[in-house]
């Protein structure tokens, strides 16, 4: 930071089995111990206490209230004093520690030695509560991201044995009892289970997984014991990934945290200049006007009183503790934020884009119909199927599935080649199969009859050797929370609602219209997807934010301003391309994601409003001599202790 050691590295976690442990230091550590403090403060009070009961040994002798002083002042002064000589010797001299010893060896240069020690006294009491304060809510924080299993029990030679997960390799056979956190990423080995998915999606419904389907660290078995295979290392898991994703996201700042880095740069040395000013100008001025009285002593107790209070201790804590406060809160609800800027930008967008397929629909396609024109029904679908059979495209596996379903013998494809957003070219026992969208065959000039381009199913054509075969219909369901989203970002004030989508025009139109969505293109390519969010951002200068599946929508992803990866649990290609992770399957998680992007906002300027306001106040009140150095060192250590528990409002509430 420079100018302020508080330093704002809110939480370094652990990706072991210990908890994270925070940095938070001021000199003297989140562990300091109150005993110096304690210590200090029985001797300020007894000082007082002779000095106004007048004992002679101690209030006649100047030397002896010195001494006294000094003494109470040492147990708390040093700690500060060594940290301001390192900051130093370092080339940070307008720092706190530096302001807080030249303020208490002023009060002693000027025989204010009680308030030179209840200033560091009550200064060293409020940092060490504030760096318990702080160090607490990002444990907090902490414990709620880090939900793996602390042990893996693993089937080696028929016996099971109890070990870390770190020492379980991939294709061991691992065993989770009820009510067990699953440690590592794998497939359901034994029969079908129940889990609880809540600590990763936020969901509270309990997830049935069949054998052979992923399972992943982090769910806990909820009925039986289950066995499981693993797939991925302990550090390469979908959830570890989460983790770093999540304690990096502090190194994306916000703009308010920029903001203040740039203000503390320049506030700092302003107000020691601004010191040096109340001490040095009246005195010009009694040199020219001789009827103005100058008390040195007066007008250096004043600058004092500028430089305690000069530390925007408040705002270098609390503000990046905010957006590391929103990103906790978030990610209970199962969205990732990669960082604070995204946070703050999610609460500008004025326009969404929603890809259809996985996004506002399931994905869960079933054929609906089958037609063929030149060949045989079942053989068209079985060239159809071996063509597709390769692909991971819902479609795709929705075809085949019917297919077999059929009992329908599924040939082997040769050569199959992808034609990005069109479909699938294939060899098949001699035959050129093409699969896929209308698109296709107008590209291949293959004619079909006009009664497929006008249904508002989405359809998959099939040609043969160059020649129209047949096509399948399948429809998609619409999700249940998916219309309920598109009205409540109306009521969030987002006014613009739009559907992208690479499916057929005629099928987007029919789904946009269920939904309430009145403006929806469809028959794009991930280019045109781009080319219209980057037409939004430029030339109507839009906020734009683009929800996909993120994975073949990578290039939109990264050209909106916010790119919201749906349901992208475990897929590497939503945690890369996008800006946000919503970890479930339902788009009304965007609501929530924008709710708390706007309360972190909310609560953040708050802190960074009252701080400045009340420092301008003390500061003024100081230079008219009505705030003592007690109400400076308030307007730093309590203004900064107010502006944490401020922050921590953010964990506290409840967000739908």
């Amino acid at each position: 930071m420079g100018h302020c050691n508080c330093n704002n590295n809110t939480a370094t976690h652990s990706h072991g089995h210990h908890h994270g442990q925070h940095g938070h230091h001021h000199g003297h550590g989140e562990g300091h111990s109150l005993a110096a403090p304690a210590l200090s403060l029985v001797m300020l009070v007894a000082g007082l206490i002779m000095e106004h009961t007048g004992l002679s040994f101690f209030a006649g002798s100047e030397t002896t209230r010195l001494i006294w002083y000094i003494a109470a002042f040492l147990p708390v002064g040093v700690p500060v004093i060594k940290a301001a000589a390192a900051s130093i010797s370092a080339g940070d001299y307008f720092n706190e520690f530096s302001l807080m010893a030249i303020a208490c060896i002023g009060s002693f240069c000027i025989r204010e030695y009680p308030e030179a020690v209840g200033v560091m006294l009550f200064y060293s009491i409020g940092e060490t509560l504030q760096d318990k304060a702080v160090g607490r809510a990002t444990r907090n924080i902490s414990r709620l991201l880090d939900v793996r299993g602390e042990h893996a029990t693993v089937i080696r030679d028929g016996k099971a044995v109890v070990t870390i997960p770190e020492d379980v390799t991939v294709g061991e056979l691992i065993e989770v009892h009820p009510g067990e956190r699953v440690p590592l990423d794998g497939t359901l080995a034994s029969d079908n289970a129940t889990f609880d998915t809540s600590a990763l999606t936020g969901e509270s419904m309990p997830r049935e997984i069949s054998r052979g389907e992923e399972v992943l660290a982090g769910m806990i078995s909820s009925t039986k014991t289950a066995r499981i295979t693993v797939t991925r290392p302990y550090a390469d898991s979908a959830l570890s990934r989460i983790l770093d994703l999540v304690n990096n996201a502090q190194t994306r700042k916000a703009p308010a945290e920029m903001f203040i880095r740039k203000f503390a740069r320049v506030y700092t040395p302003a107000v020691l200049v601004l010191a040096l000013l109340v001490v040095t100008v009246p005195a010009l001025v009694s040199l020219i006007n001789h009827g103005f009285h100058y008390d040195f002593s007066e007008w250096v107790y004043r600058a004092l009183v500028f430089l305690v209070i000069s530390c925007p201790c408040a705002l270098v804590i609390s503000v990046p503790l905010g957006y590391f406060a929103g990103i906790g809160a978030a990610s209970r609800k199962g969205i990732l934020f990669k960082g604070g800027n995204y946070l703050e930008a999610i609460t500008t967008i004025d326009t969404v884009a929603f890809d259809k397929t996985g996004t506002l629909t399931t994905g869960q396609f079933s054929v609906t119909e089958t037609e063929s024109d030149t060949i045989g029904n079942r053989e068209m679908l079985a060239l159809l199927a071996a063509a597709e059979t390769g692909s991971t495209h819902p479609l795709a596996k929705a075809i085949v599935n019917y297919v077999e379903s059929l009992g329908i013998t599924i040939p082997a494809a040769e050569e199959v080649q992808e034609i990005a957003g069109h479909g699938i070219r294939a060899s098949i026992g001699g035959n050129d199969v093409i699969a896929g969208n209308l698109r296709l065959l107008d590209s291949e000039n293959i004619p079909y009859p006009e009664s497929v381009s006008h249904s508002g199913t989405t359809i998959i054509a099939c040609a043969i050797n160059g020649k129209y075969a047949g096509y399948v219909a399948l429809a998609d369901t619409i999700k249940d929370d998916a219309k309920a989203t598109v009205e409540g970002l109306r009521n969030l004030g987002v006014s613009d609602v739009v559907m992208l989508s690479g499916d057929r025009k005629e099928t987007v139109s029919d789904y946009a219209r269920r939904l309430g969505i009145t403006e929806a293109y469809g028959a794009l390519l991930p280019q045109d997807k781009a080319a219209y969010i980057e037409r939004k951002r430029t030339v109507e200068r839009r906020k734009t934010a683009f929800v996909g599946d993120g994975m073949n929508d990578a290039p939109v992803l990264a050209i909106s301003d916010v790119g919201i990866a749906m349901g992208g649990l475990g897929s590497d290609a939503a945690i890369e391309s996008a800006d946000v992770v919503i970890q479930t399957d339902r788009p009304s998680r965007l609501l929530t994601a924008i709710r708390i992007g706007r309360t972190t906002h909310a609560i953040v300027t708050e802190n960074i409003v009252g701080a400045i306001a009340i420092k301008v106040i003390i500061l003024v009140l100081g230079a008219l001599g009505y705030a003592s150095l007690w109400a400076a060192v308030f307007a730093d250590v309590g203004v900064a202790l107010l502006a944490v528990v401020n922050s921590m409002r953010i964990l506290w509430k409840k967000y739908q």
